[in-house]
């Protein structure tokens, strides 16, 4: 029973302590959970909401880690299944001070890449009021692509909302074509697509918010809602009606990490929706979830708490 579901991978995180040295001469590392989807269910749950993740992870020790972990973020992890002939996802990650840190997957033929569809039969959709997509899924492997789109139109038989992220990892496609074209054809799923201007920009070749949210709306009836994230900017919105506005986005004085900004983006509007706000109100709730995200090193140790929330956006009101 939850309000929020997801279908994604945990990976592993080992992340360096010695900044600056990139991930060959790194020696100190520590090591943390992290992935999209899961990232979007821990600060949904921070926020007061049930959640459920489905995944599959390996009988290793990283396996063992990652159900501790998801179960010590109060994330449900009763669609957890364990494989015992592959290795769960993992990753490293340098420690710099300035720009986007690298990273290093481990993640082709992992335990998530063998999840059998059949899995989603278990599922109980019953209390579930969204559903979060995300393109990360995937393309780790063409079970799990097959996986997502079962997945995906169990969503839609049952008439359940959805939100679609494109969350672009191409060095986990066979291809760059094969990217662009599985993800927009992906994207037909959503009821709220939620794609970055970057992201536009390799899609569907425009940087121009108007014409990334045109391009899906008319990719797919069941898309009522593009908002496309602008960075500092914020977001545009434009839906279906042909109403469109700009949410301005949160001033932060130093980013310290934009990893997991988007899927706090993302935890902020469907937390919002379910709450019952408006669409710029819950887009203003994801632009600050987002904001607050990017000033710590973490995947998701940024997502706020109801009352943390409060603070940030009465604070930020008396400011602006």
């Amino acid at each position: 029973m939850s309000e929020i579901l997801t279908l994604g991978e945990p990976v592993v995180t080992f992340a360096s302590t010695d900044l600056n040295q990139g991930l060959v001469d790194s020696i100190n590392y520590f090591k943390f959970l992290g992935g999209a989807e899961l990232n979007v269910l821990i600060g949904a749950t921070r926020l007061g909401h049930s959640t459920e993740y489905i995944s599959q992870v390996g009988a290793d020790p990283l396996g063992k880690f990652a159900i501790k972990e998801i179960a010590r973020y109060n994330v449900g992890n009763h669609y957890i299944s364990t494989d015992e002939n592959n290795w769960t996802a993992f990753q490293l990650k340098e420690l710099v001070n300035q720009g986007d840190p690298s990273t290093f997957n481990f993640r082709r033929n992992s335990a998530a890449a063998h999840f059998d569809k059949s899995l989603i039969d278990h599922v109980d959709f019953t209390d579930v009021k969204i559903a979060h997509l995300s393109g990360i899924f995937p393309a780790i492997s063409l079970q799990s692509r097959a996986a997502f789109r079962y997945f995906a139109k169990k969503l839609i038989d049952r008439g359940i909302r959805t939100t679609f992220d494109p969350n672009l990892r191409p060095a986990l496609w066979e291809s760059r074509e094969v990217m662009i074209e599985t993800i927009n054809d992906l994207a037909k799923y959503g009821e709220i697509v939620l794609p970055g201007i970057d992201e536009g920009e390799i899609l569907m070749g425009s940087r121009d918010p108007e014409k990334i949210a045109d391009f899906y709306l008319k990719n797919s009836e069941r898309t009522q809602t593009v908002v496309v994230k602008v960075g500092s900017a914020g977001a545009y919105v434009k839906n279906k009606s042909g109403e469109s506005y700009l949410v301005k986005g949160f001033k932060v004085e130093h980013v310290v990490d934009t990893v997991g900004a988007g899927d706090g983006f993302a935890l902020g509007l469907i937390t919002g929706l379910i709450e019952g706000l408006t669409m710029p109100e819950a887009v203003q709730r994801a632009n600050a979830v987002g904001a607050l995200q990017v000033q710590t090193p973490g995947d998701n140790d940024g997502y706020p708490t109801q009352s943390e929330l409060k603070e940030f956006l009465e604070t930020n009101k008396k400011e602006a």
